[in-house]
């Protein structure tokens, strides 16, 4: 009996684990990247990128630390009409030696032709699966604030835009690794600003 009760109080803690929240809205930490001309933050958001100039290549905010399974929330805000205006989620990820500001793994991706698809970034350099045109139409909101939320289990990545299922995929390739840094993208070659905000993880 004693054995028992033990087991069930083990078990309480993964079961009533807060979400960590990932961006206090004031510094950045508990993150690195380019902070100096890239990152910056405005009004409580983590902001990305120029609308003024173009952005010369990708530039990831990423988390110190490294997590497996999870479930992430966050809202995001992408503005742009000149060049590739483009943005995106890194996960299970890891910076890059050439060149030193790229990352590679699965990318939660977010821009026209693109939007709440899973890519495969400085790896496989596809997208592994995306949702019907139609569907982002109907629920995505131009130019303003989305909720974007990423959720990533024993191989079994979910996708949801403003709470509607995008993305349901399952990683056959066991060699993928599944785990590792999350990252905040702004995509080279357009002039975009993204803004990213109420950023949260629960770890599974």
């Amino acid at each position: 009996m004693l054995i028992s009760v033990l087991l069930l109080i083990g078990c309480i803690p993964a079961l009533d684990r807060k979400p960590e929240i990932l961006f206090n809205g004031k510094n950045f930490h508990g993150w690195e990247g380019d902070t100096t001309s890239t990152w910056k933050i405005v009004d409580g958001a983590i902001t990305g990128g120029s609308l003024e100039k173009e952005v010369p290549h990708n530039e990831f905010l990423c988390t110190r630390k490294t997590y497996s399974d999870f479930d992430l929330k966050l809202k995001f805000k992408l503005l742009g009409t000149e060049g590739f205006v483009n943005t995106g989620v890194q996960f299970h990820s890891k910076r890059i030696a050439n060149p030193a500001y790229e990352m590679t793994g699965y990318q939660a991706d977010l821009g026209d032709k693109f939007w709440a698809s899973l890519y495969d970034e400085s790896r496989r350099n596809k997208t592994l699966i995306a949702p019907e045109p139609e569907l982002v139409t109907r629920i995505l909101k131009p130019n303003d604030w989305n909720n974007y939320r990423v959720r990533s289990e024993k191989g079994r990545i979910k996708i949801y835009l403003n709470e509607t299922l995008t993305v349901d995929y399952t990683e056959n390739d066991k060699s993928i690794p599944q785990s590792g840094l999350i990252g905040l993208q702004i995509h080279g070659g357009g002039k975009a600003l993204v803004a990213f905000k109420e950023i949260q993880i629960q770890e599974l």
